[in-house]
């Protein structure tokens, strides 16, 4: 259980953060670059969830995004104190949390027609707030990448796979709710030449 007293402790006023571990860093080294960057993916899910509308369809979703955002809670935890070999007791993401939105996924797009072009990113409120969290959590992943490519750095393959879906998702659930309130916009290669 988190317990949090106070706020602000002044222990970052000089420009370094404490990991999980107690390890102080930079507030702009890629580790904290990458869980920051969670954070604002979770917050435009939390926006996005705001947005929807009551319809049938939106409380599941709304349902959906809640286990989300608590995954993505998981995911700073886990990016947050670097893996060392041997640990048993740190939160990690698991590969049940993948499994979970590829069921989410498939159960969305089961009643989706099929792409016959790219989307551009919009439609309604609750839509556009998806594709937006969509790109943030692209960056994330993206930082992810990064973080694992640096010497003495780890990410585990769990977390990495479910950032990648997760983004596979947000663009399923825009979709879903576009259908079910005012429709996809697709690309027109060209349009305006």
């Amino acid at each position: 259980m988190v317990t949090i007293d106070r706020i602000y402790t002044r222990s970052g006023d000089s420009g370094t953060t404490s990991l999980g571990s107690g390890e102080r860093r930079r507030k702009d080294d890629l580790r904290i670059e990458t869980y920051g960057t969670v954070d604002e993916a979770n917050s435009f899910i939390g926006f996005a969830r705001a947005r929807l509308s009551d319809f049938v369809a939106g409380v599941a979703l709304a349902e959906a995004l809640v286990l989300i955002q608590n995954d993505l809670f998981d995911l700073g935890a886990d990016l947050c104190i670097p893996e060392r070999e041997g640990e048993t007791e740190r939160l990690r993401i698991s590969p049940s949390q993948t499994d979970r939105l590829e069921r989410e996924i498939d159960t969305l797009n089961a009643d989706l027609p099929p792409l016959t072009s790219f989307i551009l990113p919009g439609g309604s409120d609750a839509a556009a707030a998806l594709h937006v969290a969509r790109t943030v959590v692209r960056r994330a992943e993206r930082l992810m990448v990064a973080l694992a490519a640096v010497p003495g750095e780890t990410v585990g393959a769990p977390a990495l796979q479910y950032i990648n879906r997760l983004s596979d998702f947000l663009f399923v659930a825009a979709r879903h709710v576009n259908r079910h309130e005012q429709g996809d916009t697709l690309w027109e290669p060209g349009r305006d030449r």
